[in-house]
C-alpha cells in the first residue's frame, strides 16, 4: 500500500497507528477563574535539555473559543502547566479525564484524583503520578490544525519509588504509552542493546 498525503484525506489513523507507543502528557492547568483542568495528550515528547523543554500538541477545536481546547487556552492565559507521567496504576483515571465535562467542573474531581501543590507554579500536579514536570510556557506554535505547546521545565517531582541512588530509574517506571484507538501499552517488556562505538 502506498499513500499520497495530498490524496488520502486524513492520515490520523496511519500516523497514530504507526508512531507507537507514544508517551502521554497528562497536563494539569488552572484557568483564570481558578478551575483546575486535567487532560491527556499523546502527541508528547522532550524537545531540549538545555534549557529543559517538553512539548505536546493538542488538535484544535473549531467549536471552542479561539479554536483552542481548555488546556492550551489555559496555558495561553496563565503561561503555566504541569506534565504528569501516566503509569499503569493511574491509567483508568487518566482515561476518565478525557471525558467532556461541563464548564467549571474539574477532571481531578471527576476522576477522584488528589491535587498536590506545585513548587514553582500555580496549577496542581497529580499526587498519584510518580513523575511531574512543572512548566512555564516557552512558546506556542500553530502547526496545521494543531497547536504545539512548548514548556520549559521549572521543577521536577520524582517519587523515591522510581529512583535509584537519587537518579531516575527507567526500570522502575511502569509508564503507559498510547497506541491507537482504545489500545495502550506498558513498558513491561524491556531489552538492552549496547550502542556501537
Amino acid at each position: 500500500m502506498e499513500i499520497d498525503p495530498d490524496e488520502a484525506g486524513s492520515l490520523y489513523r496511519t500516523l497514530a497507528g504507526a508512531v507507537v507507543p507514544r508517551p502521554i502528557a497528562w497536563v494539569s492547568t488552572t484557568d483564570t477563574e481558578g478551575t483546575d483542568n486535567l487532560a491527556p495528550y499523546s502527541f508528547f515528547n522532550v524537545v531540549a535539555v538545555d534549557p529543559p523543554v517538553v512539548m505536546f500538541a493538542p488538535v484544535d477545536d473549531d467549536d471552542a473559543p479561539g479554536g483552542l481546547k481548555d488546556t492550551p487556552r489555559n496555558i495561553r492565559d496563565t503561561e503555566e502547566f504541569v506534565v504528569n507521567v501516566v503509569t499503569e496504576s493511574v491509567a483508568e483515571a487518566m482515561n476518565q479525564t478525557s471525558a467532556t465535562l461541563p464548564a467549571g467542573e474539574s477532571e481531578f474531581d471527576h476522576a477522584d484524583l488528589t491535587r498536590a501543590d506545585s513548587t514553582e507554579i500555580a496549577p496542581p500536579r497529580v499526587a498519584e503520578s510518580p513523575v511531574a514536570f512543572e512548566c512555564s510556557l516557552y512558546e506556542m506554535v500553530d502547526v496545521g490544525d494543531s497547536t504545539m505547546v512548548l514548556g520549559e521545565v521549572e521543577w521536577v517531582h520524582l517519587d523515591d519509588d522510581v529512583t535509584t541512588d537519587g537518579k531516575m530509574d527507567v526500570e522502575k517506571l511502569d509508564a503507559v504509552g498510547r497506541l491507537s484507538g482504545s489500545l495502550y501499552a506498558t513498558t513491561e517488556n524491556r531489552f538492552s542493546m549496547e550502542r556501537p562505538p
